[in-house]
């Protein structure tokens, strides 16, 4: 398959200022009032996947009413009165992916009483409907807009202001792709990441920043095979890697999707993500660790964003776990629990991408130095990248990414590589998109990625070489010199420095002269100032 290098939106991988998502949420956000983010979350996507569902079965039963007279379609019925029986047959409408909505589930119904009282009870209802009528749906949907504490005022207003943005993208042309129409996609994924923002700390649970999502996903190249996220949140790894795959013109079938997720809630709101972007998956709920729902998967691909540093994760009670192939992870922190677990679901030629804590690359707590050491030992490491800070809405720990190979001297597809390790140092790329967070864009993604993809031997990414201070390929002799720290730091040296051809002596003497100056303007500004206060009485 030829590849067409697209790693994230041409504005920037995040999308931070995509037009009219911004704009939408911005009105959305007026009608908050005093609800924590946390519950308005839930509030705002289920109704943005409501109005998603019910407007597009309203465009599959305007096609059918054309089919219906149409003498040349296969839906054609000569009888008028029998025309009902085409549209109300559901295969109609299941066949083409669109969920069946009852007549008082749909948004005609719902904004025409949009202003009611009763319109908290109303859309309960239409809830419960879509779920009695779509068993994919079943125990999914939020039910909690009858709620005392919602103001039925301010729903009124929320319903009224999402009825006026079409969510439903036309039918790709030849050549195209659906998701480049994609609108109720942008629409979501626009609203999670603000979500994210604006529950701070509290948020981390369901959603990963969308540069993060898109390295591991260029960087791994999940074409085709079974994907697994074992905390997956709200599913934007999932997401990505289908994008991914239609971008390069696969089809949606070619991946097989499986998670699991231990918060109910993120639970619910990732199978609302998954389904209104026509992903099927198998995404259980429940504790991965202690009631894993994939103990027979082997996946050919991982990729994951775990909760960093859990110290309750019960790992007294897992302590002969078969997981733990090189080594128990200590009970206080739960970071070597994730990586073995990943280990043990991947397939013999399988790729995992996650993300960790920066300490996972260096500590030697408890027995984590001792499990890091033989995962170099056993060649399961791949590639280390160091993360700028700032990317993530929810934690200031420094991050960074794990690439785990499960086969690195075997592989048809790229070149052998045994015995090395690549290490890639980003700290340095990304720009602030506001006063506290940071983003790559799609070249810093690329950059990123093509770096992966030479070393492996892909040629089409070129050819690989080390560049000081930003990446080099170390031996596992060099790891072992180095007592099995990962951190990409220790190895890509720093940038070289140009030589300019000016002696130092000259070079010293023009910058104390530049400072000298900049230092006399500085004071005679100082003085301005405090004669302009002096002037007004308030110097002194």
């Amino acid at each position: 398959m030829a590849r067409d290098k697209k790693y994230g939106n041409s504005n920037g991988a995040g999308g931070a200022n995509l037009g009219f998502e911004e704009k939408l949420w911005l009105a959305a956000d007026k009608l908050r009032g005093t609800m924590d983010a946390s519950e308005y979350k839930h509030i705002v996507l289920g109704l943005i996947f409501l109005k998603y569902i019910s407007d597009s079965f309203e465009r599959r039963h305007q096609e059918l009413q054309q089919m219906a007279i149409d003498p040349v379609s296969d839906f054609y019925v000569a009888e008028p009165a029998a025309r009902y029986e085409v549209l109300s047959d559901r295969d109609a409408y299941i066949s083409e992916n669109v969920f069946w909505v009852p007549v008082h589930a749909r948004w005609s119904y719902l904004r025409a009483n949009a202003r009611q009282p009763t319109i908290g009870k109303l859309l309960d209802d239409a809830f419960l409907l879509i779920e009695q009528e779509n068993a994919r749906l079943k125990n999914v949907l939020p039910k909690e807009y009858n709620r005392p504490s919602l103001d039925k005022q301010r729903l009124g207003e929320l319903v009224d202001l999402i009825s006026g943005i079409d969510l439903i993208y036309a039918r790709p042309e030849e050549g195209e792709t659906a998701n480049q129409l994609d609108i109720l996609g942008r629409v979501y994924e626009y609203f999670l990441g603000k979500f994210a923002s604006a529950e701070g700390k509290g948020g981390g649970e369901f959603y990963t920043p969308q540069s993060v999502v898109n390295i591991l996903v260029a960087m791994l190249e999940p074409y085709k095979g079974r994907i697994y996220d074992p905390c997956c949140g709200s599913g934007g790894m999932f997401v990505q890697s289908e994008k991914f795959v239609l971008a390069h013109g696969g089809r949606i079938g070619d991946i097989a999707v499986y998670g699991q997720e231990s918060n109910y809630t993120t639970w619910r709101l990732c199978l609302m993500n998954l389904a209104i972007r026509q992903i099927e998956a198998d995404i259980a709920y429940g504790d991965t660790f202690h009631s894993d729902q994939h103990k027979d998967l082997r996946a050919d691909f991982i990729l994951a964003n775990p909760p960093f540093n859990i110290s309750d994760w019960g790992g007294d009670r897992l302590r002969n776990d078969v997981r733990w192939k090189y080594g128990a992870p200590p009970t206080a922190n739960a970071n070597f629990a994730w990586v073995q677990h990943m280990v043990h679901h991947l397939a013999p030629g399988g790729f995992a991408g996650f993300v960790l804590a920066n300490g996972s690359m260096s500590s030697n707590q408890s027995g984590e130095g001792e499990i890091r050491q033989a995962l170099v030992e056993a060649d399961q490491v791949d590639c280390m990248v160091a993360l700028p800070g700032q990317l993530f809405y929810t934690t200031q720990i420094p991050v960074c990414l794990w690439f785990l190979a499960r086969n690195k001297g075997n592989s048809a597809a790229y070149r052998q590589r045994p015995g090395e390790v690549l290490f890639i140092d980003a700290r340095q790329l990304g720009s602030l998109i506001d006063r506290t967070h940071r983003e790559l864009s799609a070249a810093e993604v690329a950059r990123i990625a093509d770096t992966y993809h030479a070393w492996r031997g892909e040629a089409e990414a070129g050819v690989y070489q080390d560049i000081p201070g930003l990446c080099r390929v170390a031996t596992l002799d060099d790891i072992k010199q180095h007592g099995y720290i990962l951190t990409p730091g220790r190895y890509v040296g720093a940038v070289d420095v140009i030589d300019d051809g000016e002696p130092f002596e000259e070079k010293m003497a023009t910058l104390t002269a530049t400072l000298k100056e900049q230092m006399e303007k500085s004071a005679e500004l100082d003085a301005t100032i405090w004669a302009n206060l002096e002037g007004i009485g308030y110097g002194g």
